[in-house]
């Protein structure tokens, strides 16, 4: 069928060979040492026929793991590991930002360097779960991050850009979304600090936009995104003024010069209209590429990219369990559907045997 979602996109210096993009989705499968292992490379290349892929969140050192079995990009074996799958992607013309990701609270003691707690904003515990030893657990009591540790991950965030670029993936995605650490930073329910990085508006948001121009500076800006989400609750995570917030965040990574905003729009999986927000003045602040998330099928991509209100569209389940996502879109063809049971850990079930539509054939 005709749609803007197939058309061919210039992303900074990179092509694209069409709009869909294949949002971040935590898949809990990492080998021993946290490295992405074969079938890893398997699942991406299967799926390189998007226009672009953003991995599965990687954390930026062990401080920043939040869950059992994810992978990160702080080791010379993580790195070969995900240098395979950029090579197995390349290979079948697609192209691959990994995402950076530190959880800040919501972590659990026995994922911490030490056993030690895990570090956020404040010393504020979220009301939520993560997953570790194969099941759901409440996350631990969190201590306040010392003003002298802030560089320091700052630092781990510009390690781990240099070693994404000597992974070979086509640039980064920065994780400011969700109710992990920057995101903890940025919004007032969870940043009780005095300091200057807590307060004012201003001071919340520097730990974002600080991480985003050293990113940047590594790696260059034109290879260089950053996902938000202004008002979801996921991970417990309130703001008293989103709208104020983020204009004045979206304002400064526009200065940056990132190359896109991956905006999830509403509640992470669940309602986009659960709290009044207008995502068209983040659009008009932003200099560049605008990726809408949350809940699109393509009824909703297509009028979004008619109506120019976003650039670029991201699908997160849908892609789990069709491979080959934009050609059936595309021709129209049924989509498979996803086992819910196969998300979280495993192995090649639920992972990389959903079949394409050759295989049907």
């Amino acid at each position: 069928m005709t749609s803007k979602l197939f058309e061919s996109y210039k992303l900074g210096p990179i092509t694209l060979a069409n709009r869909a993009v294949m949002a971040p989705l935590t898949r809990n499968r990492a080998a021993a040492g946290f490295v992405p292992g074969p079938l890893a490379a398997d699942y991406y290349a299967q799926r390189a026929s998007a226009g672009l892929l953003i991995t599965e969140a990687s954390q930026i050192s062990q401080q920043g793991q939040g869950y059992q079995d994810t992978p990160g990009i702080y080791s010379k074996d993580q790195v070969t590991g995900w240098k395979k799958v950029t090579d197995a992607v390349h290979a079948r013309g697609g192209k691959i930002f990994i995402q950076l990701w530190h959880v800040g609270r919501i972590s659990h003691t026995s994922l911490q360097p030490g056993g030690g707690a895990p570090v956020a904003p404040s010393a504020i515990r979220a009301k939520g779960k993560t997953f570790v030893g194969g099941q759901f657990t409440e996350v631990s009591e969190p201590r306040a991050l010392e003003l002298s540790e802030i560089p320091g991950i700052i630092d781990d965030y510009k390690r781990a850009a240099r070693n994404a670029r000597e992974a070979g993936f086509d640039g980064v995605e920065i994780h400011g979304a969700n109710g992990y650490l920057l995101d903890q930073f940025a919004r007032d329910g969870a940043n009780k600090r005095t300091d200057a990085y807590g307060g004012s508006i201003e001071n919340r948001a520097r730990l974002m936009l600080e991480v985003s121009k050293a990113v940047a500076a590594e790696i260059g800006a034109d290879r260089t995104g950053i996902r938000i989400s202004p008002v979801t609750p996921a991970n417990d995570l309130t703001d008293s003024n989103p709208q104020k917030l983020f204009d004045y965040i979206v304002d400064g990574l526009s200065a940056e010069r990132l190359v896109y905003i991956h905006v999830v729009e509403g509640a992470t999986g669940g309602p986009r209209d659960n709290v009044p927000f207008d995502y068209a003045s983040l659009r008009k602040r932003f200099h560049g590429t605008y990726i809408a998330n949350n809940g699109y099928d393509l009824k909703l991509a297509n009028e979004k990219l008619t109506k120019n209100e976003a650039d670029l569209i991201a699908f997160g389940k849908l892609f789990i369990s069709n491979p080959d996502l934009v050609e059936r879109l595309r021709s129209g063809a049924e989509l498979n559907p996803w086992d819910q049971a196969t998300f979280y850990g495993g192995g090649a079930k639920g992972y990389t045997d959903y079949p394409a539509l050759k295989q049907i054939a």
